[in-house]
């Protein structure tokens, strides 16, 4: 008997040794978050490496489905509704499978995220989106599988997927300007400076409507005791926009001034050379 309560004891000590062992993955985990507009963006993925494999077409099989990476599945989560494809995706998590073709990736998000690898059995009413994506060669190669953010813009990204010497790109559009609209919209029951000079500073941004923007710049420096000088600086590019060069030298000159006593250099320069693309004298 005190010979098998020696071994057990050894065993369990042994045991709790090795519980304390960490290595690193072979596919080591990360997760991105990225802002796209006004829409949270998470991707969480794993990562192998081609350790001297080829890729597509061998170690990833072109046409069939893939998991997109490593381990569990590889997941996105928007936190509004977006578009992709021409298709509204809801709010919510999903998991992105790939079909790798040699020039053409056929590209699924589908809304059950909780596979290790590819489902067992395939759901057609869990798609909530599918797209078909252009292979992009690299002049170089990628040795670890990469998944990145692309083109960010107020109302979209692209959702870009690198390894080997292969790029492919799904571009998904959020609903920025909805959300702003609406903003606006319920802001203007009530508005005050700062409601007005966002309202305008954005429509001059995404090339709405000009003179609405000036309408509404105007009316939140009115409601300014002294509109400080990087505000007169939106204000002089929203009169430059509409052709008000006039407005825009006058209002772009006190917007120097007050940088200048401000001493903030950067805007120094950007009044005095807007001064000098307008033809101030």
């Amino acid at each position: 008997m005190k010979k098998i309560a020696l071994v057990l004891i050894a065993v369990f000590a042994l045991t709790g040794v090795q519980a304390q062992i960490e290595t690193p993955q072979p596919s080591p985990f990360t997760k991105m978050e990225q802002k796209v507009g006004l829409t949270d963006v998470t991707l969480e993925y794993s990562r192998p490496s081609a350790r001297g494999r080829e890729v597509f077409g061998n170690l990833v099989p072109f046409d069939k489905l893939w998991r997109t990476g490593a381990n569990k599945n590889t997941i996105i989560t928007f936190s509004d509704a977006v578009t992709i494809g021409g298709k509204e995706v809801k709010a919510g998590s999903y998991a992105v499978f790939t079909k790798p073709g040699a020039t053409s990736w056929e590209v699924v998000f589908y809304a059950d995220t909780n596979n290790w690898g590819t489902p067992s059995a395939w759901d057609e009413s869990k798609v909530a989106a599918t797209i078909k994506a252009d292979v992009v060669k690299m002049p170089m190669k990628v040795e670890t599988f990469t998944m990145t953010f692309d083109d960010l813009t107020s109302g979209s990204a692209v959702l870009g997927i690198l390894w080997e010497d292969v790029y492919v790109g799904v571009k998904f559009e959020v609903p920025t300007d909805k959300k702003v609209t609406a903003a606006i919209t319920r802001s203007m029951n009530g508005p005050s400076a700062q409601d007005y000079y966002a309202s305008a500073v954005y429509y001059s941004a995404e090339g709405k409507d000009i003179n609405q923007a000036k309408t509404w710049m105007e009316k939140a420096m009115s409601m300014m005791e002294k509109p400080a000088f990087y505000q007169l600086r939106q204000l002089s590019l929203i009169y430059a926009k509409a052709g008000d060069k006039k407005k825009a030298i006058e209002t772009a000159k006190k917007s120097l001034a007050g940088s200048k006593e401000a001493g903030n250099a950067d805007y120094v320069k950007m009044n005095e050379d807007s001064l000098k693309e307008w033809g101030a004298k």
